[in-house]
């Protein structure tokens, strides 16, 4: 189950890219950055079946910035 979740997180990663690349909306752009973030929290989560727990506490530290920097501004 780990290999279908690395391509799908790949796959989200490479759509969130051409997002940043080829829109100049702001908006998008932050959307599409985020998407990029959430693809790489995917990567961690599933290669964390294989490796311990560091992957799921980072995703959660992660996902705690994300938060407060979208509370902030």
């Amino acid at each position: 189950m780990v290999v279908p979740s690395l391509w799908v997180s790949a796959i989200l990663f490479a759509i969130g890219t051409l997002g940043v690349i080829v829109r100049r909306n702001a908006i998008i752009m932050f959307l599409s950055v985020e998407l990029q973030l959430n693809a790489v929290n995917l990567a961690f989560v599933a290669l964390s079946r294989l490796w311990g727990i560091d992957g799921q506490v980072f995703v959660f530290f992660v996902m705690t910035v994300a938060a407060a920097e979208a509370a902030v501004g």
